[in-house]
């Protein structure tokens, strides 16, 4: 498939990722955008038979996308592509303009990129193809799906002259009757069970223990497949690799029996506690076996799952058949410490139910700390997905939980029994609030401590946990190291409620019910609603730290032109423990902060440095004294805000760009009550909103169980 921007009707590979992008940050599905294009709904005056209209297509992207304006240039090479592809897939001469695009095609090409079940996507994509909803797919039908299914493949860089003779022959194999046509119930039954095709649908988990969850791989050394024995050819992505147990076959051997994948769970009680190797074939190549010590070549040896130990095939049963897990023991929750239970057995309300119906339980295990990882995969572009991957493979997939499925309840639930655990939570600080509000709800007997793995930008709350702005792609058994060696301390989260005057509208819904980093009203809310707004708006362009600052600095010099928040001492009062907080007129800002950290590692309450001789200040309910804030240093484990003020967007700017390094301190309290009498922007953790005339209650709420690591160690050359 031709890649370049000039080729006729050919996107870019950088097209194609802005694409994925935008429907990173949609929420809706292809098939309920398609219903307002069929008779009757409110876009079907763009349709002519099958085809939409350029208008048309303009305002499928812009409402499946959920934008306000889409890039008209990108909208009208997404429209040339898609005319271009005719129903054997070869490029001719674009289609005249008036007759517009295949609203088929679109529809199959999205549904294949969004996150839906595969069997969902099958479904869908058969009744798009079925033109007369008569049941029955014609030769003509099945080939235009295939055709559409290629396109994708090959922008998401399959080796696509693999896959069409799969997907060709999975054709052939369900027309049973030689008929020449495929029924909706042919269509599913050989769908689901053609690995490649569900793989490219976007197959999501295992259905039953022993299954290899795949994923398209590119290998740049030579490979075997561990089926046929041969190697892996081809330009683009040539094989599959199980994400849990790295096994390894051609697209043509994934539906051919291969060798299970490790048992995640032991299948009788009588079972648990009975530690042995899972063997799996694997690329041993240059490795030693631990048995007899000699170098293993290619497709003669074998890795076990948990300790990682390597041994030829005819060494297996020379060694030791006990397994201790190797060097992330501490984290691995093993195999034998969950065992399928009776129904029938008492507390089934601890129980968890896969999908192939096993009700799995845990044995506690003495002197671990099971891990249970929580990933936002769509935190950091792709990060989180490479993460989650990762994780999958390093410990017992039964640990390791994607939060787009179901969010953190079906973890928690499962662990719940345990009472000595960690949490790893991978995403931003909304993914960590997103976790410490389910340990609330979930009313659990132990609240696990919680680290962080940052994904994205900002990632304030990690920053002052020392686990870093961001993750950089370091071995995740290096984090894992870090979290051992890591301290419990107990953060103070807060209650916000806002209550409306009597004869206002609602307004923007308030984002959080709690803050966990900070509250701010005025010229930094308003800052980060415009930042807000443009990135849903332009979701690619703001896919970098840098670049992030840079559009900060553009919307902080326009918030200094317009001032919106000027004089905001008339538009609110604060009360700070019973106290009234005298405001300056220069003030554009209030900031509640209950972290050292803001706008990406910005701290607003600035160093502490207590002079000497000075007896040291005892806590306090509230101190407004200027003199004495200056001797208060920060912390958030001590049920006390800190209010700071701050003086326009040009002091911002300089704070978040590093030129100054604090704002005004005002007061240092256990509760705080703020009254406004007119609409301001205001944001809680980084959400912000607009908020009409309200009064604010911030109180003490709990204590959540964190997980500091250790100070990072100095380097140099004299370090010793």
């Amino acid at each position: 498939m031709a890649s370049s921007v000039d080729t006729e009707g050919a996107l870019s590979p950088v097209d194609f990722i802005k694409l994925q992008q935008y429907m990173e940050y949609s929420t809706l599905r292809v098939k309920n955008v398609v219903k307002d294009f069929k008779p009757g709904g409110r876009l079907a005056k763009h349709t002519n038979g099958e085809y939409i209209d350029a208008e048309g297509f303009y305002l499928f992207l812009k409402t499946y996308l959920e934008v306000k304006e889409f890039p008209a240039d990108f909208c009208q090479r997404l429209f040339k592509y898609f005319q271009c592809a005719d129903q054997d897939g070869s490029k001719t001469q674009p289609l005249p303009k008036e007759r517009g695009v295949d609203l088929r095609d679109v529809t199959c090409c999205f549904l294949i990129l969004e996150d839906a079940h595969p069997r969902e996507k099958l479904e869908l994509t058969f009744k798009l193809y079925d033109k007369d909803s008569n049941g029955i797919l014609d030769s003509s039908e099945v080939d235009r799906i295939i055709t559409q299914m290629m396109h994708a493949a090959g922008y998401l860089g399959w080796d696509a002259t693999e896959l069409r003779p799969v997907l060709e022959d999975m054709m052939s194999a369900i027309d049973v009757d030689n008929s020449g046509t495929v029924t909706l119930e042919e269509w599913l039954k050989g769908g689901m069970n053609n690995v490649p095709l569900l793989v490219l649908l976007g197959l999501k988990m295992r259905e039953k223990d022993g299954q290899h969850i795949w994923r398209m791989k590119h290998f740049n050394k030579p490979t075997y497949c561990f089926v046929c024995e041969k190697m892996l050819l081809g330009l683009g992505k040539q094989g599959l690799t199980c994400k849990c147990c790295k096994y390894i076959v051609h697209n043509q051997c994934a539906n051919r029996n291969s060798e299970p994948c490790a048992r995640t769970f032991v299948e009788s009680k009588k079972d648990v506690g009975v530690a042995a190797h899972d063997w799996i074939r694997a690329e041993c190549k240059s490795k030693k076996c631990q048995v007899c010590h000699k170098k293993i070549k290619s497709l003669t040896g074998k890795r076990c799952v948990w300790c990682q130990e390597m041994r030829h095939n005819d060494c297996i049963s020379a060694g030791g058949s006990t397994c201790d897990c190797g060097q992330l023991k501490d984290h691995i929750l093993p195999p034998w410490a969950i065992y399928a239970s009776s129904k029938k057995e008492e507390d089934t309300n601890l129980l968890n139910v896969t999908l192939d119906g096993h009700i799995l339980q845990i044995v506690p295990v003495q002197n671990i700390h099971p891990l249970l990882v929580f990933v936002n995969p769509k935190s950091g572009g792709k990060q989180g997905e490479r993460v989650l991957r990762k994780f999958q493979f390093l410990l017992n997939p039964r640990q390791v939980y994607n939060l787009s499925n179901g969010g953190p309840t079906p973890g928690l639930h499962f662990f719940r029994n345990l009472r000595d655990y960690r949490i790893l939570a991978c995403g931003g600080d909304g993914t960590v609030g997103w976790i410490l509000d389910a340990i609330d709800k979930a009313e659990l007997n132990v609240r696990p401590p919680i680290a962080i793995l940052p994904l994205g930008t900002g990632n304030d709350l990690a920053r002052c946990m020392r686990w870093g702005g961001g993750y950089e792609g370091t071995d995740l058994r290096e984090i894992l190291k870090e979290v051992v060696a890591s301290e419990v301390i107990t953060m103070d989260r807060w209650s916000v409620q806002v209550i409306l005057e009597e004869s206002q509208d609602a307004g923007d819904s308030v984002p959080y019910e709690i803050i966990n980093n900070y509250f701010s009203i005025g010229v930094d809310a308003s800052i980060a609603h415009r930042f807000h707004s443009m990135r849903e708006k332009y979701p690619e362009r703001f896919n970098s730290r840098m670049k992030n600052k840079l559009w900060y600095f553009e919307f902080a010099t326009s918030e200094t032109i317009s001032s919106t928040c000027k004089g905001l001492n008339d538009s609110l009062s604060i009360e700070c423990s019973g106290k009234y907080l005298e405001l300056s007129n220069t003030l554009e800002g209030i900031a509640v902060i209950n972290i050292p950290s803001m706008y990406g590692g910005s701290n607003l309450w600035g160093e502490t440095k207590k002079p000497t001789g000075v007896p040291q200040v005892k806590p306090s309910e509230v101190i407004t004294d200027p003199e004495l804030l200056k001797t208060i240093a920060q912390d958030m484990t001590d049920k006390r805000l800190e209010v700071v003020g701050l003086e326009g967007a040009i002091e911002m700017g300089q704070i978040y760009t590093g030129m100054k390094s604090a704002g005004h301190r005002l007061a240092q309290a256990s509760r705080i009550t703020i009254k406004t009498i007119k609409t301001l922007p205001m944001q809680i953790d980084g959400e912000p909103w607009i908020q009409p005339p309200c009064t604010i209650y911030i109180t003490h709420k709990n204590q959540a169980n964190m997980l500091m690591a250790a100070p990072a160690k100095p380097s140099g050359f004299f370090t010793i």
